[in-house]
């Protein structure tokens, strides 16, 4: 029996050697420089002038390529097929002395003895309906008039920057938004709803005649107008475009292009460059910048996708067993350390910047990527826009067999450069759990939160006051400066803050609603970092309940003017503490040690309540003194003030419109903020 147990037990052991041998064969290949090589130059794709054209994949194993043009962007109408010449460092070209504008294109490899799918190259710049064929485009007719004037607006009144065209990342208050739900619904006023032209149609007003759209993103006072997914994704049939279809776009297909179903004309790929150019123009004349959302963490497509099939593997993380890995939990994760995931992935957000003025970048799942390409990718980009925002959730959905501590995870933000992560801690600390529908948080009445909320306002850097014991997720500060920090409490993910309210309190009571709305809006405005909010929060919007609306109907996900009718006091009041944060700098300190010493937090006895006073004398703010309080209690609260006189600029989740002042004490009602400062 003996002998019979070692001898199963060393054919276990074995097996499992050869399981070993088998996956690090499969791992190892892809880094195998001979297999693999990387290609230095800058022209894969195409490059067009109007007497030739050149064509370059890489395919370093392929065998044959072939290049493959077609009348339309669907039709079976092929018009010739060209083979590919082998080049060096794995790559294939072809070059037609001819002009081909406006035709169609796509490339297929033949590998181990198969033809691959004709797909696109990866880096094509302009793709016709469904993005299934890439179009040959002379760039310069897509850009709209005086488009070489265009420039980034200034989001910051500080003086002596090193730049003078812009403003440091805690300076900017970003607005997430979806293209089609900022315009489809019928009294948002826009004509051309849906599109990307749609937001850039000015005077455009509600029923009451309040603005919508664009100049309501102007009038509210943010910085940074974040655009969920608008390059071209998968799961819209833009060939059906009077059907009703939705998705948030995080099922990315062509990533150099934007998406054809916000455009006007899908199988024209010049016109949808142009339309989100003139997007991107209206938003700088109105002093916005644009922050794209990127998913470069997964494809929508496995085996099928553009990557695989012309160098299969080589792009996508694998398990042991050589199958996808799926940190993304969408059936794959891309490899961003192996140098040619690595390559396109800087390659194209150069090209974004550089060709679309894009200002900047919020990476889907970041915690996939790995610390060096984020840096290379953040060097590069600073390069470029001194003052670019970058920044990403510092997570993933699943494992990733890379190692924690080489990827872009909330606690690696230290070793991040000028990158900000997303703060859970804040955003559940504020309205409670995503994941737990019925958990309550500090707005809404759930005592304990108090030191998740100072994490927040402190932004996750070190503080002397805060018991890092008790806060909810981090029992450590993580961030060296509030700017590696996202401070907000609700994104297109879960539910919107006032859904969320609802349900985990089951309160019917509407006004104490709206005061837990105001008052987690406060904290998130008041708090250090760079604020983010979710479009139409400043007027109560809500998804009617659903949780995970990435595909829902219009119904569900477009944004209801009307709302801001109705709750025209909620938004007054958030454009306030908007217009409060950008006029003074104490609540944008930059500095780790700022946090640490012009903060100071008032012991506090009751439950449920956060004070704290802020020293803008040390920052020059023309506020010396400013004293902050969050009551998230369902009772009153009488609150002692330091010594003074305090003028306030805001009481009970409203803004004060006299010159009103109090000393000694000051009354806090259940679920409201509060701000006295003196001059």
């Amino acid at each position: 029996e003996n002998l019979t147990t070692m001898f199963c037990l060393h054919k276990r052991f074995l097996i499992l050697i050869v399981i070993i041998m088998q996956s690090t064969a499969s791992f190892s290949q892809y880094t195998d420089e001979k297999l693999y090589p990387f290609y230095s130059g800058s022209d894969l794709g195409l490059q067009y002038s109007n007497s030739s054209s050149s064509f370059k994949i890489w395919s370093p194993i392929a065998q044959k390529a072939e290049l493959v043009f077609y009348k339309s962007a669907l039709g079976n109408d092929q018009i010739a097929s060209y083979e590919m010449v082998k080049s060096k460092q794995g790559t294939w070209m072809k070059k037609i002395d001819r002009d081909l504008k406006n035709t169609y294109y796509v490339f297929r490899v033949f590998i181990d003895g198969k033809w691959h799918d004709e797909v696109p190259d990866p880096y094509a710049k302009a793709v016709g309906t469904n993005g299934k064929r890439a179009m040959v485009v002379d760039l310069k007719d897509s850009d709209p008039y005086a488009w070489q004037q265009d420039k980034s607006p200034k989001f910051s009144t500080r003086n002596g920057l090193k730049t003078g065209i812009g403003g440091l990342p805690t300076d900017a208050v970003v607005y997430e938004l979806h293209v089609r739900d900022a315009s489809i619904n019928k009294n948002s006023g826009v004509k051309q709803k849906g599109k990307f032209l749609g937001l850039a149609e000015y005077a455009t007003t509600n029923g009451a005649g309040q603005s919508t759209g664009l100049d309501h993103l102007k009038e509210l006072g943010v910085t940074h107008i974040h655009l969920l997914p608008s390059y071209d994704f998968y799961s819209i049939d833009e060939s059906k475009p009077d059907s009703i279809q939705y998705n948030w776009g995080y099922d990315p297909l062509n990533y150099n292009t934007p998406e054809g179903s916000y455009s006007t004309d899908p199988e024209n790929g010049l016109i949808r460059i142009k339309e989100f150019k003139t997007m991107v123009a209206a938003m700088h004349k109105k002093g916005l910048r644009v922050v794209m959302d990127v998913v470069y963490n997964h494809t929508m497509l496995n085996e099928k996708s553009y990557f695989n099939q012309l160098v299969p593997g080589y792009y996508y993380r694998q398990k042991a067993d050589g199958t996808f890995s799926d940190a993304s939990a969408c059936g794959n994760e891309t490899a961003s350390e192996r140098p040619m995931m690595r390559k396109f992935m800087i390659e194209s957000l150069k090209y974004w910047v550089n060709e679309y003025h894009v200002d900047g970048f919020r990476f889907d799942l970041m915690g996939i990527h790995d610390i060096e390409t984020m840096n290379l990718i953040s060097k590069e980009l600073h390069l470029i826009k001194p003052d670019i925002l970058l920044y990403g959730e510092g997570w993933t959905a699943g494992s990733s067999p890379i190692q924690d501590s080489a990827r872009a995870l909330k606690g690696n933000v230290r070793k991040l450069k000028d990158i900000a992560v997303l703060s859970d801690d804040l955003r559940d600390g504020i309205k409670g759990s995503v994941f737990e529908l019925a958990d309550r948080g500090f707005a809404s009445g759930k005592s304990s939160m108090e030191e998740s909320i100072k994490f927040g306002v402190a932004a996750a850097c070190k503080h002397p006051q805060i018991d890092y014991s008790k806060v909810n997720y981090s029992k450590e500060p993580y961030a060296n400066s509030p700017s590696q920090v996202i401070s907000y409490c609700e994104c297109h993910d879960n539910n919107v803050l006032w859904d969320k309210l609802k349900a985990s309190t089951k309160s019917t009571n509407l006004d104490q609603l709206r005061d837990m709305h105001k008052l987690a809006l406060s904290i998130v405005l008041t708090s250090q970092g760079i604020s983010f909010l979710h479009a139409g929060t400043e007027f109560l919007r809500t998804k009617q309940g659903v949780e995970n609306s990435f595909k829902s109907p219009d119904s569900i996900n477009a944004i209801d003017w009307s709302l801001k009718s109705e709750n025209i006091d909620v938004f007054n009041y958030v454009k306030g503490l908007i217009r409060m944060r950008k006029m003074h700098p104490a609540f944008r300190l930059t500095t780790q040690k700022e946090v640490a010493t012009l903060i100071n937090f008032t012991k506090q006895n009751q439950p449920g309540v956060v004070s704290y006073q802020l020293n803008g004398g040390g920052v020059g703010d023309t506020w010396k003194n400013i004293f902050i309080a969050f009551n998230g209690g369902n009772s009153s609260v009488n609150l002692s003030l330091p010594s003074g006189n305090w003028k306030v600029f805001s009481e009970d989740n409203s803004i004060n419109s006299s010159q009103k002042i109090v000393e000694k004490s000051a009354k806090l009602n259940p679920f409201t903020a509060s701000i006295f400062y003196k001059d």
